[in-house]
Parts: C-alpha cells; sequence; structure tokens
C-alpha cells in the first residue's frame, strides 16, 4: 500500500475512502480515524489514506476527477421575478418614496 494523500479528520479520510471504494480501488486509513478525540487541527488530526500501488493512478484521476467537478460547479441561478413580486416591490418603493415626502409639500 502506498499513501496518496493526507487529510485533517476522519470525515474527509472516510469521504476519500468511500469515493474510491465506489470505483474499486481498495483503500486503508491510518491515523487518528476512529479516535474518540476527533482532533481536526495539525498532526493529532492527520489521517493518511493508502491505496495499492496498481491502483495509484486511477486514484489519483479519481480525485482530480472530484476536484475539478467541485470547482466547475455553479451556484444556483435566482429565478426572475414573477408578475406578482413584481407588483409588490413596485408598491413597496411607492411607499417608500411617498412616505420621504414631507406631508406640507403635499397640501399644495
Amino acid at each position: 500500500m502506498t499513501r496518496l494523500t493526507s487529510v485533517a479528520g476522519a470525515f474527509a479520510a472516510h469521504v476519500i475512502a468511500a469515493r474510491l471504494q465506489a470505483e474499486g480501488i481498495r483503500v486503508k486509513l491510518r491515523g487518528a480515524v476512529d479516535s474518540p478525540y476527533q482532533f481536526t487541527v495539525g498532526d493529532m488530526g492527520r489521517v493518511d489514506v493508502f491505496v495499492a500501488e496498481a491502483d495509484m493512478g486511477d486514484a489519483r484521476v479519481v480525485l482530480l476527477i472530484d476536484e475539478v467537478d467541485a470547482t466547475l460547479d455553479l451556484p444556483p441561478q435566482k429565478e426572475a421575478p414573477t408578475g406578482a413580486n413584481r407588483r409588490a416591490l413596485w408598491v413597496l418603493v411607492t411607499l417608500v418614496l411617498l412616505a420621504a415626502v414631507p406631508a406640507t409639500d403635499l397640501m399644495l
């Protein structure tokens, strides 16, 4: 087994292991995996992810694909306001503008 990467915390290590196992790659985790003390900072929380040497190239490709997919995820598009929302917005703007005009100016 060869070290593929190191991550901070058991959760991130289990996510990577599950992703690699879904592709048929055998994975071993070493470090603070199932410790009752859940450190996630520094060397105390480091978990090493090991894969078979023959699977190293495939494992690197899987991690690279996941990283590219995470980078290219677009934020959700905002919906255009519907007719009811647009009317409510105009009513609100009109009320704010009328409240800003002093009452003496309206009595002319």
